[in-house]
């Protein structure tokens, strides 16, 4: 340090052959500069707020230095130059790269025993995450506007020299912070980064892809999932048509299988968005969109299944009509599916989905297929569903399908008729044989035998 401000030549040097980040034209020594670079060298200790040995004024002290950082960035009118820069990035790095605290509801964290924490990971999928409101926030919160203000207002080749792809990488490990406060301050950074940063674009989409599939085929809870949905529904928003083989394979290899994922509830808006945007931007696309939503289709979780019943009606409105007639039986069997469900938001839910006039179009496009797995379902409804209210919705949807073509509607009554009437004569006939089983068995002795046969050793 004693050689940079002591070399007025090495400053020189700077200025003459043109210098890789931009330097203030006043001098190096100016008032202004020492009392930053002395607000910086304070504010690079790192309170952690559950040390009784911190002072409480001095971590205020801090908060104010920080504060006045922000603030003579903000009135500066000329950039930073190099003796400023690299130890303000130093102090955001020691502020902001940090260990993080183990999850607060972590119920898998205990390896001790498997079967009582998968039971308690079933129980708490349905649950809420917590939130954890982290007490560093005062300190951290200023240094997110700093790094923020960075991004912004530095050139692109200034802020390379110091935020490096191993930078990025520490930076998108933060969106495992359990304080949401953070999480949405750092991915307003990560996207403006990603915005500035044209070169390194290809490597910010692979570092969040391989978090995602990491949170899909590894780890089960990951706090920032929903943030970095985000992020990707504003990227692929940017994605030219024809889509690229690259981004294809980011919705079949990622974006569907998140679906499975437990606590998916809580980041199915920006997944859903996500989703949607490819199928906007190419609605061929909807037909390997439905099938893989329906391969992931939940089988206990209620409230999973009132989302993907709303996320596939959105579908319909953008998928290409030229897929309506090889979607509409797996469609239109899994809505009847869930119309049957004893849980009667699912089935009223489902039943609702019946006044989208898309989706109503596309179940016309098989009818001969389609009718007798509806009117099948419809007639199960009205005879044994306990909700009234369900079965009222299902009347009305009859109605409406036997307006639409009565003599296939009465064509599958006569077929479900059939139907039963042939499973009823198959189950008298295996009973008759289990009769005449028993009959001989006990001619035979087999069932009640005389003696017991003893092996020993």
């Amino acid at each position: 340090m004693g050689s940079l401000r002591n070399s007025k030549t090495l400053h020189d040097l700077f200025v003459q052959e043109k210098p890789l980040f931009p330097i203030i034209q006043h001098s190096p020594t100016s008032p202004m500069n020492e009392d930053l670079l002395s607000a910086i060298s304070y504010c690079t200790f790192v309170f952690t707020f559950t040390d009784p040995l911190e002072s409480p004024a001095q971590r205020d002290s801090k908060r104010i230095q920080l504060s006045r950082i922000i603030s003579i960035l903000k009135s500066s009118k000329k950039p930073l130059q190099h003796r400023i820069l690299a130890p303000l990035i130093s102090m955001i790095q020691a502020n902001l790269f940090r260990p993080l605290p183990p999850p607060a509801n972590n119920p898998s964290s205990s390896s001790s025993s498997s079967s009582s924490s998968s039971s308690v990971c079933e129980l708490a999928e349905d649950e809420d995450p917590v939130s954890i409101f982290s007490p560093v926030w005062s300190h951290l919160q200023i240094v997110y506007e700093i790094l923020l203000r960075l991004v912004i207002t530095i050139d692109y080749e200034a802020l390379r020299v110091y935020m490096d792809q191993s930078f990025l990488l520490k930076l998108l490990s933060l969106f495992q912070s359990e304080d949401p406060r953070e999480r949405e301050s750092l991915k307003n950074v990560y996207h403006k980064i990603y915005t500035k940063f044209i070169t390194d674009r290809s490597f910010m989409r692979k570092s969040m892809k391989d978090v995602l599939l990491n949170h899909v085929f590894e780890i089960e809870r990951h706090p920032g999932i929903a943030e970095l949905l985000e992020i990707w529904g504003t990227i692929i928003n940017g994605f030219t048509v024809p889509l690229k083989e690259e981004h294809k394979l980011f919705l079949m290899r990622v974006l569907i299988p998140l679906h499975k994922t437990k606590g998916m509830q809580v980041y199915h808006r920006q997944l859903a968005y996500c989703v949607s945007q490819f199928v906007q931007k190419e609605p061929m696309l909807g037909a390997v969109v439905v099938r893989g939503i329906l391969r992931y289709w939940p089988v206990t979780n209620t409230q999973k299944e009132i989302l993907f019943i709303g996320e596939l009606e959105d579908l319909v409105d953008n998928i290409d009509p030229d897929q309506y007639r090889k979607l509409a039986l797996p469609f239109c069997t899994q809505i009847t599916k869930c119309i049957n469900s004893w849980n009667s938001q699912v089935a009223e839910r489902a039943l609702y989905v019946w006044n989208n006039e898309q989706f109503v179009k596309m179940a016309t496009t098989g009818m001969v297929e389609v009718f007798p797995v509806i009117v099948e379902g419809m007639e199960r409804n009205l005879k044994w569903h306990w909700s009234k209210n369900v079965r009222q919705l299902t009347e009305s949807v009859k109605v409406m399908l036997e307006e639409m073509d009565p003599e296939l509607y009465t064509k599958g009554l006569i077929d479900m008729q059939n139907k039963q009437a042939e499973a009823h004569q198959l189950d008298i006939r295996r009973k008759k044989r289990w009769e005449i089983l028993e009959l001989e068995a006990a001619k035979n002795k087999f069932l009640n035998p005389q003696r017991s046969i003893c092996v020993s050793h």
